[in-house]
């Protein structure tokens, strides 16, 4: 990012620089990424073009700001989830819930989602703060099933196809919706599968 671009001490100034990533965040979900403009994510916040440029030095400086408050809003509930479990609880219990997160994160915030990853695609600097998620979320949920107990062998591998899994089911149930698969079927092979996985 550029080092030219200010970054706000007062309160004021922070509440509004904030005001323009969620403006972005917005946008971005509603209209895509290359269908807004500058003007339209300033218009939204209620500054002027000239503030936004104050903040940020293009619209993809903007888009760094957005994705990482996506990664927050869209990491945090599981590891949250993760890293609350206590000792005792079961697998179908704990993957059954982390399954219905995976859900809930997907529908909330599905036109997003696939914007970021489609950008991801052609931008190696997006691609390189999912990457760094999915390493993030993979060495820290490795760790707390050590410590619960589950899964020995190739501990980071069967979180990693875990997420992946997760992952595959719930794009299917959110963007794809084949009118030839019985998702509530699918999603008991899916915490049937995660169960084995750790057993």
């Amino acid at each position: 990012m550029d080092k030219g671009i200010r970054q706000p001490k007062q309160q004021r100034s922070i509440e509004k620089k904030e005001r323009i990533i969620r403006a972005a965040y917005e946008l971005f979900s509603e209209k895509g990424y290359y269908g807004t403009v500058t003007s339209d994510i300033a218009k939204r916040a209620g500054v002027s073009t000239g503030i936004v440029y104050g903040y940020f030095s293009d619209k993809r400086d903007i888009l760094f700001y957005v994705l990482k408050n996506y990664i927050r809003d869209t990491a945090s509930p599981v590891m949250e989830y993760v890293t609350s479990l206590q000792k005792g609880v079961t697998l179908p219990e704990m993957m059954d819930s982390i399954v219905s997160l995976a859900e809930s994160i997907h529908k909330k915030n599905a036109n997003l989602h696939n914007i970021l990853h489609s950008i991801a695609v052609v931008d190696e600097g997006i691609n390189a703060e999912f990457l760094s998620l999915e390493k993030h979320i993979t060495e820290s949920a490795t760790q707390r099933f050590k410590e619960l107990g589950f899964g020995s062998d190739h501990l980071n591998e069967k979180v990693h196809l875990a997420m992946n899994l997760i992952q595959s089911y719930t794009h299917e149930l959110i963007y794809d919706r084949h009118d030839f698969i019985d998702y509530g079927a699918m999603r008991t092979v899916v915490i049937d599968l995660l169960v084995d996985l750790f057993q």
